[in-house]
């Protein structure tokens, strides 16, 4: 049950990563105009600016991380099927 769960909060997609990476952009746009209003002048737009900048490093992380695990997964399936042995494949071999 807790697997099942978990899996609600692994970005599978592309599309999911660029909803996530807009809901932060949001949330940092609104801490960096809270930044403005307490910290006026220059102050205040250097920590907007680094609230925005900091979303911009998360995804490009997050999209980066996206390739890798894609990559992963194709590598993994085009070695997998030279580990049967004689026809029988992995999960037979375990049973047996």
């Amino acid at each position: 049950m807790l697997r099942k769960i978990g899996r609600l909060f692994v970005i599978k997609t592309r599309w999911e990563a660029y909803l996530i990476i807009y809901a932060l952009g949001l949330g940092a746009t609104e801490r960096g105009k809270v930044y403005l209003d307490i910290f006026p002048g220059i102050g205040g737009k250097l920590l907007f600016l680094a609230c925005t900048g900091a979303v911009f490093l998360a995804g490009a992380k997050i999209l980066d991380c996206l390739k890798y695990e894609q990559a992963a997964k194709a590598q993994v399936a085009s070695i997998e099927p030279a580990n049967d042995v004689a026809g029988v494949s992995e999960p037979e071999r375990r049973r047996a």
